[in-house]
């Protein structure tokens, strides 16, 4: 686990991806920050899914240190998309109020295991904010499941025109990170990869991204990392920022290297990615 800041040789992570709006934080989100915070991770990414819920992500950040946020509407979310009206909402968003800018466009994607939007509709939301993620100099926040043909279709398409690109909690095969790589996107690794009964595959992955290009994140509150002794689980099973250690314990084991060097080069890659402020 990582040494607490202040300690010598104390670590310090970025953790890409905390649902921080979240039902599931609203009776102790402060506590729960307070934690990441203790646990060495210095800086905490919240994820935007809805213009709403951007709104309101961009307002925690405002509101905790070492917080910042993203802007995007989720494709589970793309049938409220409304076009260019939806396209200057969120272009609003993310380019800056009293909360601040936000560090990227996203969740935006495609997702065709549950599709909770009609796939014209994810389609046209995920291409019309890649574009708005190109005008606006930011980098693309990015969720796939099941949709891999069209998703890199639509990616490679505009990913010239962007800064910077992260496949946000990666879970597929060697064929799709080969190809996400090949479009020079960042890979971020979950609890999913601690995770024995569906994330084994993603072990030997893991050595196959460039140090330069992975990044960690828990997905908080989703995806709690199973190698976490059972005594430290909440009981409700819900994943918290202060738990990325596990998932880079677990990392750090796969590539042989120690939490230190790995918690220094990811997130190295993130405040690079995001524009982070140098305290992250």
């Amino acid at each position: 686990m990582a040494r607490r800041r202040g300690e010598r040789g104390a670590v310090s992570f970025v953790d890409i991806a905390v649902n921080l709006t979240s039902p599931a934080f609203d009776r102790d989100r402060p506590e729960v920050v307070a934690r990441a915070l203790s646990s060495g991770v210095a800086s905490l990414v919240v994820t935007g899914s809805s213009l709403a819920d951007s709104a309101k992500a961009l307002a925690l950040a405002g509101e905790y240190a070492g917080c910042a946020a993203t802007a995007g509407v989720h494709p589970h979310n793309a049938k409220d998309w409304d076009g260019e009206a939806s396209a200057g909402l969120l272009c609003a968003l993310a380019s800056g109020s009293d909360s601040g800018k936000a560090v990227a466009i996203g969740e935006c994607g495609l997702d065709y295991n549950r599709n909770f939007s009609p796939r014209g509709a994810q389609l046209g939301c995920f291409e019309a904010q890649l574009k708005l993620a190109a005008k606006l100099g930011l980098p693309a926040f990015l969720h796939e499941r099941d949709a891999f043909g069209d998703f890199h279709s639509v990616l490679k398409k505009h990913r010239p025109e962007l800064p910077g690109a992260v496949v946000h909690c990666f879970t597929g095969g060697e064929r799709e990170l080969e190809a996400y790589l090949e479009l020079d996107c960042h890979i971020g690794i979950t609890g999913w990869i601690c995770d024995e009964r569906r994330g084994a595959h993603l072990i030997p992955l893991a050595g196959r991204i460039p140090a330069d290009r992975l990044l960690l994140e828990t997905d908080a509150p989703y995806l709690i990392p199973r190698n976490m002794p059972k005594a430290l689980r909440t009981k409700s099973g819900r994943n918290e920022p202060s738990f990325l250690v596990h998932v880079a314990a677990f990392v750090a084991g796969i590539l042989g290297k120690s939490v230190e060097r790995l918690a220094a080069e990811t997130s190295a890659n993130a405040a690079r990615l995001f524009s982070l402020p140098p305290s992250a």
